[in-house]
């Protein structure tokens, strides 16, 4: 065939008018097919991009033209040439020129397929049936070549760093102290079973007792755990480790690695990354991930509220809840339906309900409260949170948590909405001074925050070894998320080292001496042995490339992703599997 006896010379997309008047080998799929005449136009595209093959069946050396089809696959050997005056098309980098063919091959035909590759109006779960089909256009190609960029940038800086690539085991054991692990059943070990790691973190931890001092990898992570749009059941994450460092080590080297990745494939000069602590975060909005691209921040009611008469606002305070709001630019406006489905959002993050109150054009307040505050009061509430007339006040009195929930849901739907974020830039953060523990309700111990292995800030130290349980809720850890447009980018901590408070931490999360050892015996273990001060952070790759390619879907940066119900639509995975496969893993289906 043709392909064996000629190599390809250039990719489509990197032909320009250097090369008018040089004869070039190119291969790739039919993306269009045009008969003007006497001529035949295509479209032929590889993943570098689209270039213009005429075609004149008369001149050029050429097998069954008139059969040319969409997808066919197609080797060409041709003439580049410039395009005459006026067919300049400047919607592609390969506008000014053509390609003269000479001789022409099909190397495969294909099948009509069930879309056309580049219309991005077709329905997901079809693109995700045919995702090889999907992977040929220029959207989904683009994407995973800025993945491979920037995993090859990151390689790249932190081998510079004297950082180490160092590859840890996918089965593991399960120590199960966040999601649900993924088990693997043992053939050869009869009732035993491995788990998919969630993360490298004990592994890491132990390079670093084992001396490496830098070590890296770009590690594949499962969890078994409800999805959302920026969330898979596999995953890949930059995981980073280092010694003998604290908090603004760790941070230094990630806002370097930050700024040249921005800088590499966006082009933008990303500065001084600012820092707040978790609870200026969730008192100006409500969430340790806030986007801070737009203003709409959460103003503190609770002391001109409080001994209202107003039952729900003073049972709320009575009660140590907080009563905040946020105003809403043009929100005089809105229909009482509008307020109604505003009101469905703030219970659908937990609130019990929502007070508004809106200004009318005149600036006369209205509120379904009305009744319980006379026009001063209802027209500081108003003026406090910063609502101006022909505006709104969206209100919420709660618990601490649940009322950030809410005002944080209710903020970022209208940002989006009204249209108030500006999706021009990129605007980062990082958030720091996390509480190292949260109480569960429902298991009625402390849990932690981040992971087990985090480390408590040096002055709360004592109060976790000599289990001072009153001060539990005070522990703040040594921990910090990168942040980018609202989502977290990154995550990390500065390690327990100490034996004795690797110890005191597990007795914290109401874990009993018999069951450390059973989890995490050989990690104690370790600990005995010279562990040296360390930490570390992950950055979600995934997510990182998602916020790159300026897409809300994590599914659009992965080759081959699951759908929310973590399935492959393509493979038909998970699917049944043999009783015989099922017999040699000693496993018998209920």
């Amino acid at each position: 065939m043709f392909v064996h006896q000629l190599k390809r010379t250039h990719y489509c997309g990197h032909l320009n008018k250097s090369h008018v008047n040089k004869e070039v080998i190119l291969m790739g799929w039919v993306d269009t097919r045009r008969d003007h005449g006497s001529l035949i136009f295509i479209d032929l595209r590889d993943r570098e991009g689209i270039i213009q093959v005429v075609l004149d069946p008369k001149k050029a050396e050429t097998l069954a033209a008139k059969d040319l089809r969409s997808e066919y696959v197609l080797a060409v050997r041709g003439l580049v040439r410039e395009r005459p005056a006026g067919m300049v098309n400047s919607k592609v980098k390969t506008g000014e020129i053509e390609v003269e063919a000479l001789h022409c091959e099909i190397l495969n035909s294909a099948e009509t397929p069930p879309f056309q590759i580049s219309d991005e109006s077709v329905g997901e779960m079809l693109r995700l049936k045919y995702r090889y089909l999907d992977l040929r256009s220029p959207r989904l190609q683009n994407h995973l070549i800025i993945r491979h960029r920037v995993a090859q940038l990151v390689r790249k800086f932190l081998s510079d760093n004297h950082f180490l690539e160092i590859e840890t085991p996918i089965l593991f054991k399960s120590t199960p102290e966040g999601a649900r692990d993924y088990l693997v059943p043992s053939r050869v070990n009869p009732g035993n079973f491995y788990a998919l790691p969630q993360s490298p973190q004990i592994l890491k931890q132990l390079l670093m007792i084992s001396g490496y001092d830098r070590y890296f990898q770009i590690a594949r992570c499962f969890r078994d755990e409800d999805l959302r749009a920026d969330r898979q059941p596999e995953f890949s994450q930059i995981d980073i480790e280092m010694s003998f460092i604290d908090e603004e080590d760790v941070i230094d080297l990630n806002e370097k690695m930050l700024r040249l990745i921005w800088k590499e494939i966006k082009g933008v000069d990303v500065g001084a990354v600012p820092r707040m602590t978790y609870f200026e975060a969730m008192d100006k909005y409500g969430s340790d991930k806030p986007d801070t691209r737009f203003g709409m921040e959460i103003q503190d009611l609770k002391k001109i509220v409080t001994q209202s008469g107003f039952k729900v606002f003073d049972d709320v305070a009575a009660r140590g809840g907080i009563v905040r709001g946020i105003a809403v630019p043009g929100g005089g406006s809105f229909s009482r339906g509008q307020m109604d489905k505003l009101t469905d959002l703030a219970k659908s993050a937990g609130a019990k309900g929502l007070v508004w109150i809106k200004s009318e054009a005149d600036g006369t307040l209205t509120s379904p409260i009305s009744k319980f505050f006379d026009k001063e009061k209802l027209n500081e509430i108003f003026q406090t949170v910063g609502a101006t007339k022909g505006g709104a006040a969206l209100v919420v009195a709660d618990d601490y948590d649940v009322a950030c929930a809410a005002l944080s849901t209710l903020r970022l739907h209208l940002g989006k909405e009204l249209k108030l974020i500006d999706t021009s830039k990129d605007k980062f953060l990082w958030v720091v001074d996390f509480p190292l523990l949260e109480y569960s309700p429902d298991d009625k111990r402390w849990v932690a925050r981040h992971h087990p292995f985090t480390s408590p800030k040096n002055e709360h130290m004592d109060w976790m070894i000599n289990k001072e349980e009153s001060k539990f809720g005070q522990l703040l850890a040594k921990a910090y998320d990168l942040v980018c447009n609202g989502y977290e980018m990154g995550g990390g901590s500065i390690r327990i080292y100490r034996n004795d408070l690797q110890q005191a931490m597990f007795r914290t999360l109401g874990m009993s001496q018999e069951e450390a050892e059973n989890k995490f015996g050989f990690f104690l273990e370790a600990f005995k042995y010279g562990a040296p001060p360390h930490g570390g952070i992950a950055w979600g790759m995934d997510r990182l490339v998602m916020l790159l390619c300026e897409t809300d879907a994590i599914r659009e940066v992965i080759a081959f992703p699951k759908t929310a119900k973590a399935t492959d639509i393509m493979a038909e995975a998970p699917s049944p599997v043999s009783h015989d496969q099922l017999s040699e893993v000693g496993i018998r289906l209920k």
